[in-house]
């Protein structure tokens, strides 16, 4: 198999000090089970990762830039999900 014709895959990595996955590069292997070998051996080298995950840049799905006023922006129907829209009672403290 021709190295033109392996897939791209993603991978990310959690530190040993962190909570979630980040992305940290891309490579090209045949299956999982290499481009997983292959992320170790070129994101980990120095022990920083803890868990990694590689997925099929094909199987991930983006959302397109033209569609981002109608995922991001807020909507204006729903002022009760900010903390303006409430009062807060006299005598509360430290809230």
């Amino acid at each position: 198999m021709s190295k033109d014709i392996w897939p791209l895959w993603e991978v990310f990595v959690r530190s040993a000090h962190g909570l979630a996955h980040k992305h940290v590069g891309s490579l090209h292997a045949p299956d999982a089970e290499m481009a997983m070998l292959n992320a170790r051996d070129v994101y980990t080298r120095r022990n920083e990762g803890v868990s990694l995950w590689v997925v099929k840049s094909t199987d991930i799905v983006a959302s397109e830039p033209a569609a981002n006023e109608a995922l991001f922006d807020a909507p204006k129907d729903k002022s009760y999900r900010y903390p303006t829209y409430f009062t807060v009672p006299k005598g509360v403290k430290h809230l």
